[in-house]
């Protein structure tokens, strides 16, 4: 099973790059968008030939910002948009449960804005952790991937002093992603290549960043430990452009 993620920026700016087109090429049995900025009727038909035909959107209440997106060639038995968790009605969640495991493709709240949104991130962070943590007592596996907004440690992004009052680098998000860890969720990434450095998912289209590889690895696919032994491979698409992050991804033996 290879599931990829990847946060957009927009599903139709992307379209309208033919920047999905990689997706025939590798070929995921599940894909997780974010940051579509789109309604259902808004999303092009057209964005790839493979073969994915269920297809779920939670679009945000305000129009153009926000939304997540799941294609799928196994039908799930279950989804759930965790209104609980995301009550402004942002779109961020789309939860899926294929048997006795449950996929949680997420766009996860920005704390740049002001201490208010950084606030609401981090209520965010801890009802969402508390929710995954309610569906490991019923015995389910658990995926969880898309845009963290935080990096975890110094080798996640290219300048951690410059940005260690950042929102996305601040000790407290990062202290959530500790506690996260520490409950028993597996970066993947790391669990496959250890402390390999330089590897981002998230570039600002200012100053050349991309092309000089000054970027934040913000995208991420933490997994619960009793997965680690049917995890292959764990891979970061950086050749992919078209937004500002690229895709990352999973295999698992499943």
């Amino acid at each position: 099973m290879k599931i990829i993620s990847w946060n957009v920026n927009g599903i139709r700016a992307v379209a309208n790059k033919n920047a999905l087109e990689w997706i025939d090429l590798h070929e995921p049995d599940i894909l997780c968008l974010q940051e579509i900025k789109a309604l259902p009727e808004q999303v092009p038909n057209t964005l790839f030939s493979h073969e994915m035909p269920y297809v779920h959107v939670n679009s945000a209440e305000k129009k153009g910002y926000s939304g997540t997106m799941i294609y799928s060639n196994t039908k799930p038995d279950a989804v759930s948009t965790c209104t609980h968790i995301d009550h402004s009605n942002e779109g961020r969640i789309i939860e899926q449960h294929y048997g006795e495991i449950v996929l949680l493709g997420v766009y996860f709240p920005n704390g740049q804005k002001d201490e208010e949104r950084l606030a609401y991130k981090l209520k965010f962070y801890d009802d969402f952790l508390r929710h995954c943590n309610r569906l490991r007592d019923k015995g389910k596996s658990i995926i969880i991937c898309g845009d963290v907004n935080t990096a975890h440690t110094e080798i996640d992004l290219a300048r951690p002093k410059a940005n260690e009052n950042t929102s996305g680098f601040l000790p407290i998000e990062r202290a959530w992603m500790d506690t996260l860890v520490e409950n028993g969720y597996v970066d993947t990434f790391r669990y496959v290549h250890g402390k390999i450095t330089e590897r981002y998912s998230w570039w600002s289209y200012r100053a050349r960043a991309r092309a000089n590889n000054i970027g934040w690895r913000i995208d991420y696919f933490f997994i619960s430990e009793d997965l680690c032994e049917y995890l292959e491979d764990a891979f970061i698409l950086d050749n992919i452009t078209g937004s500002d992050h690229c895709p990352v991804g999973i295999e698992l033996s499943l």
